[in-house]
């Protein structure tokens, strides 16, 4: 039982070790500015994560929502008169699925992880601003994704 302790023990004196050699930094107060740094990479990362996790579900939602919109266009003339409200907003939806998509790839091919690692107050600045951008996309994804989902069980 004590030699399965030993490797437990090795870990957390390591992990003190780490922890006192990144607060004794120069002499400079840093666990305030790590603090921040820390909790605004963990929420640019918690909208990235919620985004991706959704990614796969925007194509396949526009795929489907174009079956739809195909298949309204092959109904007879009268059919597609009525139709065409619903049609529009499926229309819309397509559009807004498509935005989501290009939004999430557009942030994720901007987003520089390491972005002024060495001038925290940059960093504190730079991770404000991903974590609105990537709020502004997993908001996007999401309500896109509600708006198709309500659309395709309404029907007509």
């Amino acid at each position: 039982m004590v030699k399965n302790l030993i490797p437990f023990i090795l870990l957390l004196l390591i992990c003190a070790a780490c922890n006192n050699a990144d607060n004794k930094h120069n002499g400079h107060k840093t666990e305030g500015t790590k603090t921040q740094v820390d909790s605004l990479m963990d929420d640019v990362m918690e909208g990235h994560d919620v985004g991706m996790a959704k990614y796969s579900k925007l194509n396949a939602m526009q795929k489907e929502v174009k079956r739809v919109i195909d298949s309204l266009s092959k109904l007879p003339a009268k059919s597609k008169e009525a139709a065409a409200p619903y049609k529009a907003k499926l229309d819309s939806a397509v559009n807004d699925l498509n935005n989501a998509i290009a939004a999430m790839d557009k942030w994720m091919e901007e987003f520089n992880m390491d972005s002024a690692v060495n001038n925290m107050e940059e960093r504190i600045k730079y991770l404000g601003n991903e974590k609105m951008k990537v709020g502004k996309v997993k908001e996007s994804i999401l309500k896109s994704l509600e708006k198709a989902d309500s659309l395709l069980k309404a029907k007509l």
